[in-house]
């Protein structure tokens, strides 16, 4: 299995150059990002890929979609790889909106507003994010497909499932070790 995180945002050339929350919501990618997405999809174009697995987040829609261009594969739409709630850019768009710019895109499996339950503060709580990243490992270690999988997810994601910090644009290669967890192999 393959991560890849989404190429820069809007949000991250702005945090970065200041530290501040910039109050950008669902973040689209910078011409930079864009840049990124389209090295993204060279690179990934011979691993054998098989399907593409993706957060809502705008951003990570925009960068794989020229991976999904390069490789004649569906973008598959999953909430449960989206970046933990922490920040202005991790609120998403609501299903109808999605469902219209995004209209090739089989949306129907998510709730309107599918980046927070009814129940939660601002901010995901420790116990949740942790639990949803404890469901999207069994499920992939249960899936005969999961080696031929790419997922185009978030930093605070991928740093979860694997320890890695990687820089917008960046993947990294995952294996299923001894006990059934995804563990990273290289970058």
């Amino acid at each position: 299995m393959i991560l890849l995180r989404h190429g820069q945002s809007e949000f991250n050339l702005h945090f970065h150059a200041t530290g501040l929350d910039p109050g950008i919501v669902d973040a689209p990618l910078t011409p930079l990002g864009h840049g990124q997405a389209e090295a993204a999809s060279r690179s990934l174009a011979g691993e054998g890929l098989r399907r593409i697995l993706c957060s809502p987040l705008t951003r990570a829609l925009q960068t794989a979609t020229p991976v999904a261009d390069r490789l004649g594969l569906p973008i598959l739409v999953t909430p449960m790889v989206r970046e933990r709630r922490g920040a202005s850019c991790d609120t998403g768009t609501c299903r109808t909106d999605l469902a219209r710019a995004w209209p090739h895109l089989d949306l129907s499996h998510m709730d309107e507003v599918w980046w927070r339950g009814a129940d939660e503060a601002d901010q995901e709580p420790d116990h949740l994010f942790e639990a949803r990243v404890a469901t999207f490992g069994a499920t992939m270690a249960g899936d005969p497909d999961w080696a031929h999988t790419l997922v185009v997810c978030h930093w605070g994601f991928i740093m979860a499932v694997t320890g890695c910090s990687l820089a917008n644009g960046e993947w990294v290669r995952c294996r299923m070790d001894e006990a059934g967890r995804l563990a990273a192999v290289e970058r």
